[in-house]
């Protein structure tokens, strides 16, 4: 089985940045895509961006394109997500996934609160 512990979350004003991570643990050698997602209070859970075994981002919200960037450290089993220009709109629960021999992993997320 596969463990991911997400990081990083907090509380920042409107326009400021944050970096999360996700260290996953266990089987590791099993995972192949990795993700990022969010779910704000109220709403549905959505993909923010997801990033291949090969390090290749793809799939960014549009609401995130040109703000976030995720990327990948296979040797540290890592992946992050570099979200900069925030704004309320961003606030929610950010939860790390992972494809792990065909079954899907989840952390327990990492809450982000942006204030105007």
């Amino acid at each position: 089985q596969v463990q991911l512990a997400e990081s990083g979350g907090g509380s920042v004003q409107a326009g400021g940045s944050l970096r999360l991570s996700c260290l996953a643990s266990g089987k590791t050698w099993t995972i192949g895509g990795m993700a990022w997602y969010r779910q704000a209070p109220g709403k549905e859970r959505e993909l923010v961006a997801r990033i291949t075994r090969g390090k290749i981002p793809r799939d960014y919200a549009d609401s995130v394109k040109g703000r976030f960037t995720i990327s990948r450290d296979n040797d540290k089993n890592m992946v992050d997500l570099q979200m900069d220009n925030l704004g309320p709109g961003d606030t929610a629960v950010y939860c790390c996934y992972a494809s792990s021999s065909g079954l899907g992993c989840w952390g327990q997320g990492t809450r982000v609160t942006v204030s105007a």
